[in-house]
């Protein structure tokens, strides 16, 4: 693939800061700004995330083309472009004066968010440095791994200040002044691509690798539930164990300083450690840290904010590391589009599956989680059983 003698690290700097930026400001939003929207404009707070839900459905129906289109023809333009996209429905959302017109801004963020999340920003290191773009992945899910760390406080802050439409204003400014130029300027060109050799995990035959394409589909479907669901619930479950609003939201912090310390774990360890083994472990930290708040309640809160962080951190690393670990470098943005449409669909259900659970059933939605962690540790054992070449 294209290996250019540009160093790497303004491109990683480029793509991990232009993508805190695209996660704080759609993905990681609604936690902080659903409640003042749903007041502003007569809504229930749901109606709030089934509109957020409905931009993740978008996503998870324009994921395999948008990998395509990078594969022929790189993602610096299309990462551009999602700054404008994402950009114009924050403004959209800003201006809101009813459900319809908060409908259709989350449709444009969802367009915004196909086009310039992790999936995306993946395919182009993918293009640029084929097998080797493992490290470049790790790199920039480092950086972006601050993202709720600083988007929620900031975003309280700006609603605090202002108010929840000047809070969607000034965040679609920043995809102007700063993540436009940085997906921009900060990615190279690839109009010149050199074919590698592929190996790959899986055994030679086609029934193998579309088995091993479904447990890896299912697997990342029930992570990003759950990781979903976290993202949207997780202060208002830990005080469903028994904590403060303050002591909640100080506990849910820990996610993201976990989040970077998994990264600089498998930064340190990704040579000896096949992304295979370091996924299948980090599905066990939530469960475990989820057991932890049901047998101990309250106590636990800060463990499991930490042990949930960290799994999703390595994870989060996985759903790029692990298409190319196991397929190789071809067909790769599409291959992994395919793989995260499911996962985007299940992102769609988990904002009101949770809100169901933890109205109606409290420490339900965390019997639900725990089980769910589990299925998915069995489902990558299947998968590692399964590439009979090398397993880990």
């Amino acid at each position: 693939m294209f290996t250019g003698s540009r160093s790497r690290t303004p491109v990683i700097l480029s793509l991990g800061l232009s993508q805190t930026l695209a996660w704080g400001s759609t993905y990681y939003l609604p936690a902080v700004l659903a409640a003042p929207m749903a007041r502003d404009l007569g809504l229930s707070d749901s109606s709030i995330f089934a509109a957020f839900s409905a931009a993740l459905v978008i996503s998870a129906l324009m994921g395999p083309a948008v990998g395509r289109s990078i594969e022929r023809r790189g993602g610096r333009d299309l990462l551009a472009i999602s700054s404008l996209v994402c950009a114009a429905g924050l403004m959209l959302l800003g201006s809101a004066g009813g459900p319809l017109q908060l409908w259709g801004a989350w449709l444009v963020i969802g367009i915004g968010m196909a086009l310039g999340l992790y999936e995306p920003a993946f395919a182009t290191l993918t293009r640029l440095y084929g097998r080797d773009a493992r490290s470049s992945i790790t790199g920039i899910t480092l950086i972006a791994g601050f993202a709720s760390t600083l988007c929620w406080p900031l975003s309280a802050w700006l609603e605090a200040d202002m108010d929840w439409r000047n809070a969607c204003y000034t965040w679609a400014a920043a995809h102007l002044l700063l993540g436009l130029p940085l997906n921009r300027l900060g990615i190279p060109s690839t109009d010149r691509v050199v074919a590698q050799p592929e190996k790959t995990r899986v055994a030679g035959k086609e029934s193998d690798a579309g088995m091993a394409m479904v447990l890896l589909a299912s697997a990342f479907s029930i992570v990003w539930f759950i990781s979903t669901g976290m993202a949207a619930h997780l202060p208002r479950l830990l005080q469903e164990s028994g904590l403060s609003p303050a002591a909640a939201i100080a506990a849910a912090g820990l996610v993201g300083p976990a989040q970077v310390a998994a990264r600089l774990c498998e930064a340190a360890l990704q040579r000896y450690c096949h992304p295979l083994l370091s996924a299948r472990l980090a599905t066990l930290a939530h469960p475990a840290g989820a057991f932890g708040v049901i047998a101990m309640g309250a106590p636990a809160a800060n463990v499991f904010s930490f042990l949930h962080g960290f799994g999703n951190g390595i994870l989060t690393i996985a759903k790029g590391t692990l298409p190319l670990a196991i397929f190789g470098a071809r067909d790769y943005g599409l291959r992994l589009g395919l793989l995260m449409a499911p996962a985007r669909f299940a992102q769609a259900l988990s904002p009101l599956a949770f809100a169901f659970l933890i109205e109606r059933f409290a420490d339900g939605a965390l019997f639900l989680s725990c089980a769910l962690g589990l299925l998915a540790f069995a489902m990558l054992s299947l998968l590692n059983h399964l590439t009979t070449r090398n397993p880990v």
